[in-house]
């Protein structure tokens, strides 16, 4: 289990924590209220991952693809879906089993169509500056 407090002063440490921690995974079902700092967070990873482009929030397309050094990764939101079956229509069953790295907004909209293999991350608010990680795998 991975359980970090961090900042935004902070969260560069936190998401190259979170990358060391779980090197060789692929999947995150990143999970937490509006406002937790969801997107914030998967900024930090795609940074830590020397992401090039531009990175956005894909609630209005539900899927980003970025590049980065050594792969591809997939930042995925699913606030807009109603069901799995919108989120196969948008293709997002590709990209968790593509063995590139998927970072998933709102998993629960799509629960059934994760892998196994899912972490789960959990960001809870501590306080107006202040979050928690946890990371569950099994």
């Amino acid at each position: 289990m991975l359980n970090l407090v961090f900042t935004l002063d902070t969260i560069d440490n936190a998401a190259l924590s979170f990358w060391q921690r779980y090197e060789g995974k692929t999947v995150f079902a990143i999970h937490g209220e509006m406002g937790a700092g969801k997107t914030t967070f998967i900024n930090a990873l795609c940074k830590i991952k020397n992401v090039q482009s531009g990175v956005s929030s894909p609630t209005f397309s539900i899927i980003n693809q970025y590049e980065y050094p050594s792969g591809r990764m997939y930042h995925i939101d699913l606030y807009r879906l109603n069901d799995e079956e919108d989120a196969m229509k948008a293709g997002v069953e590709e990209c968790l089993f593509s063995g590139d790295v998927c970072l998933i907004e709102w998993p629960e909209k799509a629960e059934r169509l994760l892998p196994e293999e899912t972490i789960h991350i959990h960001i809870e608010t501590v306080d107006q500056q202040t979050r928690r990680l946890t990371g569950y795998d099994k």
